[in-house]
């Protein structure tokens, strides 16, 4: 299979400018590119540009796919959207870095994978999947960076494996960041975005029981902050207000406005769980998982037990009501003297024997079958089968 990179850049807050648009549209002959969207697929070659370069000067958010197992998603934010402080609690060297970006803050997720799973892998939709994550982290929800620290989890699991000495290697472990709210209750931009950077489900499920849940706000709450919100503005902040959401810079303005009247997420736990622990109940989460596909795979199998009786003692009421004609087909079946033909046959004797069992006249089947084995004795293929099937 050829190797396959898909590029994805959009501008969320505002439109590119003139000279951004030419600038973008000089690294690419063959992208589909507007003032809001960029799209290129590549199946030989690469990208003329730089990606970090991109979100610097133009878009908000990128989106990066190749079939042999990178995957990168980045995110472009005011600072005061979120702290750079608080977003560094989640960095690791794999999957998530942050970094100043003139007046902005860029987020960067990062998967790689060489086992190869990823060349049949379709492009995870489009970036926008996860345009939502921004707001979500506009609102204070840290469920994404938590996220994106436990998908390296196992990366800084296996360096420190390698590191450890004397029986010293739990202390040694590094100690997860700060447990946001509703681990257990992902959105979906957070639910693609586990996906995207294959979070292990078994630690996703034990890192969530450090988290507590979270309780959404009904719309009469919101609306209620809303006309909170527009009461207290005096005339002067009203005319600003208006004058923003009129220029160039609208985006931007309303989506300043509509975060200032999010509810907040609640704070993360301050439950702080070594990466061994962790560990640890993912490998439980795992075994009872496993237990109850055990339980699951045996309960399918129980019905089909159970269909397929019901389904023989059907087809044993008709065999029965039959009376001698079973016999009869038991010989047409002999004399096509064909290997397909002597199974069919076995099959019709074991059920004529079972029916035989059931009204207490086993002994005159046995009669009946010594008198075929003897008429047909010079068949060593038939016998074969009869022996193997153990008729009485």
């Amino acid at each position: 299979m050829s190797e396959y990179q898909y590029y994805e850049f959009l501008a969320l807050d505002q439109p590119l400018s003139d000279d951004a648009y030419e600038y973008v549209r000089d690294l690419s002959t063959r992208a589909e590119i507007t003032r809001t969207r960029f799209v290129n697929e590549y199946q030989w070659g690469d990208f003329r540009g730089n990606p970090s370069a991109l979100m610097d000067l133009c878009y908000d958010a990128h989106l990066y796919f190749a079939n042999w197992g990178t995957r990168i998603l980045m995110l472009r934010l005011p600072p005061s959207w979120l702290d750079l402080d608080t977003a560094a609690e989640y960095c690791n060297d794999e999957t998530f870095s942050a970094r100043r970006s003139g007046k902005n803050i860029v987020l960067e997720f990062q998967s790689q994978d060489e086992s190869g799973e990823d060349w049949g892998y379709e492009v995870p939709g489009s970036l926008g999947l996860f345009v939502g994550i921004r707001n979500e982290l506009s609102a204070g929800d840290l469920r994404p960076l938590y996220l994106a620290w436990l998908a390296g989890a196992y990366y800084v699991l296996d360096e420190n494996e390698g590191d450890q000495s004397d029986g010293d290697q739990e202390d040694d472990y590094e100690v997860e960041p700060p447990v946001p709210a509703g681990l257990a209750q992902l959105t979906a931009p957070q639910r693609a975005l586990a996906d995207f950077l294959r979070v292990d489900q078994d630690l996703l499920k034990a890192a969530a029981e450090a988290s507590a849940p979270t309780v959404d706000k009904p719309a009469a709450d919101q609306d209620g902050a809303m006309d909170s919100w527009i009461g207290g503005l005096t005339k002067k902040q009203k005319d600003e207000t208006l004058r923003r959401l009129l220029s160039d810079d609208h985006a931007r303005a309303r989506k300043e406005i509509l975060r200032s009247l999010q509810p907040r997420a609640p704070k993360p736990s301050t439950v702080r769980r070594r990466m061994s622990s962790l560990m640890a109940a993912a490998a439980s989460q795992a075994d009872i998982r496993e237990a109850e596909r055990q339980q699951e795979l045996e309960r399918q199998q129980g019905l089909r037990d159970l269909e397929a009786q019901r389904h023989r003692e059907s087809q044993l009421a008709l065999l029965s009501d039959r009376g001698e004609r079973p016999w009869a087909d038991v010989a047409d079946l002999i004399a096509a003297k064909k290997p397909t033909s002597y199974d069919a046959a076995i099959r019709l004797l074991t059920d004529l024997a079972e029916i035989s069992r059931r009204r207490g006249r086993s002994a005159q089947f046995a009669e009946r079958l010594a008198e075929l084995r003897s008429a047909h004795q010079r068949k060593p293929s038939l016998i074969e089968r009869l022996d193997a099937a153990d008729l009485p």
